[in-house]
């Protein structure tokens, strides 16, 4: 018997405004009301206001509308700082006080972590309130961000929009000025907009890359704090093109990569190093398309407090995973009688092993391993009897990693995660085999955001 193919008929969407009630915030920071029984996400809306909507998007399950008005506000909701919110789909929490965006991510982390171990069959071992959180880690909310990647896309006239996607869409937000970014990256959009206005070949630029770093120049060592740009040429640039980013790099003391896809050539064809400072006296030395923590204050309050949480003295032998560029290693090794930093990629490895050599660090080593494959019989795991372990993997987290640290039995792990779902995931599996959470706290690298980072300690 021949099956014909019936088309499902979609639920209509109704035009209809609607009153709603706002019961809480999702783990994206979206409202959630009720509609019919079945949720209702509220973009822009917080807990306890009432709005009139309208809807969106209709499924079976849920729901999706947009706010008309607000009819009844937050105590905590204010106005938003940056003139391009709602348009722009970063910072989406900036009509949150900023108190209660902390309240919102631990709570987001806490409900994280009881699903999780709630699914492994562990809630016995963990309820909401006992956590055991400690003071987060703040920054300045505003002005904090020293390095993002700002899209260049032409219009049908071949006029240039610079800036940062729009939400839920692959079309830019044309932008004129970022709060978030560190001062002058906050203001250089109107800049580069006038710079690609007189470019002679239009749409040859996919994205520019900027970045306050240290920069230092025909390697004397001397070093001055300096905007760089990675500019990502899709077009072979030719002269006056050249000539013009020349003009603009020295009239704003700029410092301009152009990438090709191949390879980065600095604009002044001068040798140059970039680097940052960390608050211990370590310089990391860094490639532009390397990943670096991009609040520059979280990132030392965050290392400062790994490294008191670890109670780090001379007699520990650490194991630091993802180790990226150093960032934990060169702290730890000040303090730890031996430090052995693992990273899965050799390039990355032979820069960790450099910034070590040249911050003068001789009792540290570093190695190339697959961290989410099997690696327990490698020398290097095999060698020594490790005390702590610190790890701060990629938001895909480290499953494969954290049952290994268990077979290894190493007594204190300290877990930097970036994604808390991944995290929860993994402190679940660590629970299982024995260790328990001794301390917890958030820290707000990304401010005005939905995303949050996190250290745990545990301990066997």
């Amino acid at each position: 018997m021949a099956n014909f193919f019936k088309a499902v008929a979609k639920p209509k969407v109704s035009n209809a405004p609607l009153t709603a009630r706002i019961e809480k915030l999702d783990i994206n920071g979206v409202g959630i009301a009720r509609l019919n029984k079945k949720p209702l996400f509220i973009f822009g809306a917080l807990p306890g206001e009432v709005v009139t909507a309208k809807i969106i998007e209709q499924k079976s399950k849920y729901a999706r509308a947009k706010v008309i008005t607000i009819n009844q506000k937050s105590d905590y909701r204010v106005t938003p700082e940056c003139q391009h919110f709602g348009l722009c789909g970063g910072c989406d929490l900036q009509m949150l006080a900023l108190s209660e965006q902390l309240v919102f991510k631990q709570q987001k982390i806490t409900e994280l972590f009881s699903r999780s171990f709630s699914a492994n069959n562990l809630a016995a071992k963990i309820e909401q309130a006992d956590l055991p959180w400690q003071v987060p880690i703040k920054s300045e909310p505003w002005h904090y961000r020293r390095k993002a990647r700002i899209g260049v896309q032409f219009d049908k006239n071949g006029q240039a929009i610079i800036g940062f996607r729009q939400k839920s869409t692959n079309q830019l937000a044309a932008i004129k000025s970022c709060p978030v970014l560190v001062e002058p990256l906050n203001t250089i959009f109107p800049i580069l907009k006038k710079l690609l206005a007189q470019l002679t070949v239009k749409a040859a630029i996919g994205h520019i890359e900027v970045i306050q770093a240290d920069v230092n120049q025909l390697a004397n060592e001397q070093f001055a704090s300096k905007v760089v740009l990675v500019v990502r040429q899709l077009k072979a640039m030719n002269k006056p093109d050249n000539q013009l980013w020349q003009q603009f790099a020295k009239q704003y003391a700029w410092h301009v990569i152009i990438d090709d896809g191949n390879k980065q050539t600095p604009i002044e064809n001068a040798e140059s190093k970039l680097s940052y400072s960390l608050s211990d006296g370590n310089k990391i030395y860094f490639a532009s398309s390397d990943f670096i923590q991009i609040n520059h204050q979280v990132n030392n309050a965050m290392i400062n407090q790994a490294l008191n949480w670890l109670s780090v003295d001379e007699t520990d032998k650490v194991l630091d995973l993802f180790c990226g560029l150093g960032n934990f290693s060169l702290a730890l090794a000040k303090n730890a009688k031996l430090v052995v930093g693992v990273e899965g990629v050799q390039v990355m490895v032979d820069k960790a092993t450099h910034n070590a050599q040249v911050n003068g660090l001789t009792h540290c080593q570093f190695h190339q391993a697959d961290l989410n494959g099997d690696w327990l019989a490698t020398a290097w795991a095999t060698e020594q009897a490790f005390d702590k372990v610190l790890l701060d993997p990629a938001r895909a987290g480290a499953e494969q990693a954290v049952k290994q640290i268990a077979k290894l039995k190493i007594p204190t792990v300290l877990y930097v995660s970036c994604d808390p779902a991944t995290l929860a995931r993994d402190s679940a599996i660590l629970v299982a085999q024995g260790y328990k959470i001794k301390k917890i706290s958030l820290m707000d690298m990304f401010s005005q955001t939905k995303h949050v980072e996190t250290m745990v300690l545990f301990t066997l």
